[in-house]
């Protein structure tokens, strides 16, 4: 298994993760940050190229949209401004039907897909 997700106690919502400058990676999950792995292997990131080539193919023409991380969704918990949203996170790869969801900064809400590529270690 590789290295885990570093987590920090604090808790931070999206206006303070806009304000990081760090270079990192990082997520909210319900105010507390967690700092994301290090790069993948090599054949898992050939597993993700292949999973949104083979997507955006199949939704081509249609009105949906794929997106691959680093892709930022924000996952309110009521109405509340972007700035106070307390979960962010960066999937590997989300298809969104409601457009409307859609911003400059990403996506505001759930998306209608999320796939999580797993890194594993093969013989």
């Amino acid at each position: 298994m590789g290295p885990l997700a570093l987590k920090l106690e604090e808790t931070y919502t999206y206006g303070d993760y806009l304000r990081w400058d760090d270079g990192e990676r990082w997520e909210l999950i319900d105010g507390v940050a967690y700092s994301m792995s290090p790069a993948p292997a090599r054949r898992r990131q050939s597993i993700h190229r292949e999973l949104m080539f083979q997507l955006t193919a199949y939704l081509s023409g249609k009105p949906y949209e794929v997106y691959g991380a680093p892709f930022d969704v924000r996952l309110p918990d009521n109405n509340e401004a972007d700035e106070e949203v307390t979960t962010v996170v960066q999937p590997d790869l989300v298809i969104i039907c409601d457009l409307s969801k859609l911003d400059d900064r990403g996506c505001r809400g759930a998306p209608d897909l999320v796939i999580e590529t797993l890194s594993i270690n093969l013989p």
